[in-house]
């Protein structure tokens, strides 16, 4: 048994960390065996070494989180008792500022490395299962690319390949049939910016959104371009998409390599440009695991579970 004790300061201070009517408190009582009690502007942490190093980390990380940003949600209170639950580091990576003050950080040190990639390489791979945030944080960067003035247009665009299903028998004209394709990346759009300045920079062709048959003959110049589900494509049009590629452009490529609807799977463009363009000077390969997840907590079970399934 060992015993910290954590400074904090006055009342204020203690209700900004503890949270009104101890409510930081309690999630924290209930993640980590360990005694904690509050007194004279102090948090005390009594129990086994490893609980008490636990809180203390905890405690120390919130505070830090107070001084920065002088709030705490339960969202922020949660991700730091998981994280430095399971043993994480702070990620290293700068978060992207979005609209009304929100701020996009990077949850896992995976999704770090993914999103420190994406800002020092021109050309990056992305894969993992679903829920590691593959394709929201390619999105977000660009979006910090087009704010930055480092892009002048970003450009989002997938394979319109069938999951099992038929195009054909979906109602209304080609665009009509291809929006369902695109929709992940369009709600991840709307997740960082306002309707009204998302439906001007369409208009506008500042956000262009496109099927991937529409993407031969062009040339994209500084623009951040962004392939999801690229598992789904084959390796002749895998080339075609990375030859748009124009002076002061990015690209990014994310996919699941695990969910790959072709008929034959293993002529992914995916697969086969992770093979062919290993170590090219300028460009990064990462890969997320099923530890990145950051959807609902089942999502980590479900993957492990057909993971286990297929092995």
């Amino acid at each position: 048994m060992i015993e910290a004790s954590i400074p904090v300061g006055n009342a204020e201070d203690m209700v900004l960390l503890l949270g009104m009517k101890d409510q930081h408190l309690r999630k924290i009582r209930s993640s980590i065996p360990a005694k904690i009690t509050t007194r004279d502007g102090k948090v005390l942490v009594q129990g086994d070494e490893e609980a008490v190093i636990l809180a203390t980390s905890v405690f120390e990380k919130l505070k830090a989180t107070v001084a920065k940003h002088g709030a705490l949600s339960t969202d922020q209170v949660d991700d730091i008792i998981g994280r430095l639950s399971a043993g994480e580091v702070e990620p290293a990576a700068e978060p992207i500022d979005m609209r009304n003050g929100r701020k996009i950080r990077p949850r896992t040190p995976g999704q770090a490395a993914y999103l420190n990639a994406v800002r020092e390489n021109d050309l990056v791979f992305c894969t993992g299962p679903a829920g590691t945030g593959k394709t929201y944080l390619a999105v977000a960067a660009a979006v910090e690319g087009l704010k930055a003035q480092q892009v002048r247009k970003i450009v989002l665009v997938r394979p319109a390949v069938e999951a099992g299903e038929s195009l054909g028998f979906l109602p209304g004209d080609m665009q009509a049939k291809i929006n369902p394709y695109l929709r992940p990346l369009l709600d991840a759009l709307r997740e960082m910016m306002d309707h009204e300045q998302m439906r001007r920079s369409m208009e506008e062709d500042v956000i262009e959104v496109v099927p991937l048959a529409y993407m031969r003959g062009r040339t994209l110049n500084r623009s951040f371009i962004i392939m999801d589900e690229a598992q789904n494509t084959t390796a002749s049009q895998m080339k075609m998409f990375l030859t748009r590629m124009g002076e002061g452009s990015k690209v990014v490529v994310s996919g699941d390599i695990s969910q790959i609807d072709l008929p034959k799977p293993a002529g992914s463009g995916l697969i086969d440009a992770l093979k062919r363009l290993k170590g090219i000077k300028g460009s990064a390969i990462v890969q997320l695991s099923g530890s990145d997840i950051v959807r609902h907590r089942l999502v980590q079970d479900i993957v492990r579970a057909y993971e286990k399934g297929d092995r």
